[in-house]
């Protein structure tokens, strides 16, 4: 290994403004009263980021509905039994609300006995039933349990009532999810309320949430996780790293995990090549590293570890399979005191659970060890880190990863690792800087944005910031402008889920990252490209064309602050001002070097910043037979490549009087010209089979 220790991909120093948590005099957040000003949309779409209060954004909404709007009756609907309690009975009006949020016991149906599936919820689908029938206002079930419920009751069962949806990612426009299919069919007959939140919208599996014409029936409110984490009163440094192993990786873990620091350690699952394949040896191995055992407490059932400092620290067990002992340890994690009592406990050692909607405000560290089944889920194990707590200034999350030796056969399969675990560094700096909206250049100056000391300059390619809502306002020469309402939504609401599209393609990253004769147009313009067309494909040329240039522009812009950022600064002497500061001042830099067009931004490879950053934290070795597995995997152009570089051709025949030629010095109009011979050879063999 070249370093011992995680790299940091991504850090963020908070301004630390304690907005976040400040309250309007109706009791409500930022992002709560943001969401609160939409209540009387039909379909409200929330995406904000963990900790921000969704769930009761949703109970200030749902209130609203219910005493203002007709609505008779609201059903939420949670993916497990255990984020159900986040929707337990709050006394809003003691902050401000003219009501109080009131679930009855017996309509919480995510605390009713028995698992959700088919065999044993006909008495929770029962008990939708009756509630549909009578007059309580509130029932919260799982998304199990309302499946059924639709499939047993008919989805005109759930007219004029409010179906509020928590973590919405869960939902899929594939028709074999279940639940999607049914959100279709709550939408097509356009009789009940739909509010849909997410911290993280898109799916690991790169399948789209909602459909393109259902996506655009919802009113969407964005809280982005720069205000939100900008807006804390506590923490103040998010570091997001990765590190890579050889051997064991419980041998590895003792150089990340500090007993004196607030942890969640996810461990890796027995099926992965990380385990050991004895996850209970593994646990004990960890808590071995933590100090010595000295028992268990018989009222939580945490173990209790005697550190090398003499402190008595207390470990939760989620991996235990005996289900007694861990509905124990869970009940004690969801009490009271876990929220409130900063010891209440210290490390959290987890398989498959602490993850999605799991709330320990404490935790400092998420420790994850191995591939991630997909992107989302990584970005949910972030969030548990995310809090903020007194005392927790700083909070991180470190992706573990095998590191395969020179002669490891199943290198293919730890080059997937090494891309999801870059993939989710790439997307969690992109959603941590500040929101981009571009326009062409000399529009004039827009209110509310600071254009910096010049202020705004006629015929200058000028940035404006708004400081309050983290969005930058960037003028870019030769831009295209979306020329429809939705496309101009994508441009100023949807471009991190566009980007996320982008780093999820494995060929992009694989090109990108380990191809030293990769042309960055084949990414920047055919790769994504083809991605948009895919994910928008009822919109025309110059839509495509415009949301491309916008998401590209988003990616390289934050690629190459970030880059010259960290050049100019290193973590330690970053002061909290300029630490605030540098991003922004980063951007204008960059801006004005010289006047950039998106010619030169689709010229920029997008990876290129991620590749510096890997370089440091994988042996060199390694990293050359990476970049062999990634050479020997170089394909023929589909017919949909060629006809994309031949439709480039032509834009570039046309700005430049020539077509490109074959012989060029430059490689992107070489890739063209061959890309244009290619898609001539596909047309030839067409016409020859008739």
């Amino acid at each position: 290994m070249t370093e011992n220790r995680p790299i940091p991909a991504v850090r963020l120093v908070t301004a630390h403004t304690g907005a976040s948590a400040s309250a309007n005099e109706l009791g409500m957040r930022p992002m709560q009263a943001r969401a609160y000003g939409h209540r009387g949309e039909q379909y409200l779409l929330i995406k904000s980021p963990p900790a921000s209060g969704k769930s009761r954004a949703l109970m200030f909404i749902a209130l609203d509905k219910l005493h203002n709007q007709g609505i008779k009756q609201a059903i939420i609907v949670v993916p497990e039994r255990s984020i159900g309690g986040s929707f337990a009975d709050e006394p809003l009006s003691k902050y401000g609300f003219w009501a109080d949020w009131t679930v009855k016991p017996h309509w919480n149906l995510c605390n009713a006995p028995g698992v959700d599936d088919a065999k044993v919820a006909k008495s929770k689908v029962k008990a939708v039933g009756e509630f549909l029938a009578g007059a309580d206002h509130v029932l919260v079930c799982t998304h199990a349990t309302f499946r059924f419920a639709v499939d047993e009751l008919g989805i005109e069962a759930f007219d004029d009532r409010l179906v509020a949806i928590d973590e919405f990612h869960h939902v899929s426009a594939n028709p074999d999810n279940r639940l999607g299919a049914q959100l279709g069919q709550l939408i097509t007959r356009d009789k009940a309320h739909v509010v849909a939140m997410t911290g993280s919208y898109f799916r690991g599996d790169a399948v789209a949430v909602l459909t393109p014409e259902d996506e655009a029936k919802f009113t969407t409110v964005t809280y982005t996780y720069y205000e939100q984490l900008n807006g804390y009163q506590y923490l103040k440094t998010l570091d997001i790293a990765y590190s890579f192993y050889t051997g064991r990786y419980v041998d590895k873990i003792n150089d990340l995990l500090d007993p004196a620091v607030k942890t969640i350690v996810h461990i890796p699952s027995v099926n992965s090549r990380e385990s050991t394949k004895d996850k209970h040896r593994e646990v004990e191995e960890i808590m071995d590293h933590l100090g010595t055992w000295k028992g268990t407490d018989p009222t939580t059932g945490f173990h209790l570890i005697e550190t090398q400092d003499r402190r008595t620290i207390k470990v939760a067990d989620l991996v235990d399979d005996d289900g007694a002992r861990r509905d124990r340890v869970i009940t004690a994690l969801r009490s009271p005191e876990a929220r409130t009592d900063r010891d209440h406990v210290d490390v959290i050692i987890a398989l498959g659970m602490a993850k999605e909607g799991f709330d320990w405000i404490w935790c400092e560290h998420a420790l994850t060890v191995g591939y991630r089944s997909s992107l989302t889920e990584i970005i949910q194990i972030i969030g548990r880190a995310t809090r903020d707590a007194p005392g927790k200034t700083v909070a991180r999350f470190t992706n573990l990863i095998a590191e395969p030796a020179a002669a490891d056969d199943v290198v293919a399969d730890a080059v997937n690792d090494t891309l999801k675990a870059i993939a989710a560094s790439l997307l969690m700096e992109q959603v941590l800087t500040p929101k981009f909206e571009f326009t062409p250049k000399d529009v004039g100056p827009k209110y509310g944005y600071d254009y910096g000391p010049g202020g705004y300059e006629e015929g200058k390619q000028n940035v404006g910031f708004n400081e309050e809502r983290g969005q930058f306002l960037i003028e870019l020469k030769d831009l295209v402008e979306p020329s429809t309402p939705e496309a101009r939504r994508i441009c100023q609401e949807d471009l991190n889920e566009v980007i996320t599209s982008f780093i999820q393609d494995k060929q992009a990253m694989e090109r990108g990252m380990f191809d030293p004769e990769v042309v960055p147009e084949e990414l920047t313009q055919v790769r994504m490209g083809k991605i948009v067309r895919d994910r928008y494909p009822d919109l025309d040329d110059t839509d495509h064309e415009a949301i491309r240039q916008h998401a590209i522009a988003a990616l390289n812009i934050t690629q190459q602050v970030t880059k010259e950022v960290a050049k100019t600064a290193t973590a330690d002497a970053i002061g909290e001002l300029k630490a605030n500061t540098a991003f922004v001042d980063g951007v204008r830099k960059f801006m004005n070097v010289k006047e950039l067009d998106i010619d030169l931004i689709d010229n920029i490879n997008p990876f290129d910043a991620a590749y510096a950053i890997l370089a440091k934290a994988m042996n060199p070795d390694t990293l050359r037979q990476v970049q062999a597995v990634i050479a020997a995997r170089k394909t023929t152009l589909t017919e949909d490549e060629a006809r994309a570089y031949a439709v480039r051709a032509v834009e570039w025949k046309r700005e430049r009087g020539r077509a490109p030629a074959i012989t060029s010095q430059d490689p992107w109009e070489r890739q063209l010209a061959e890309g244009v011979a290619a898609f001539a050879r596909f047309r030839q063999k067409a016409t020859a089979d008739g």
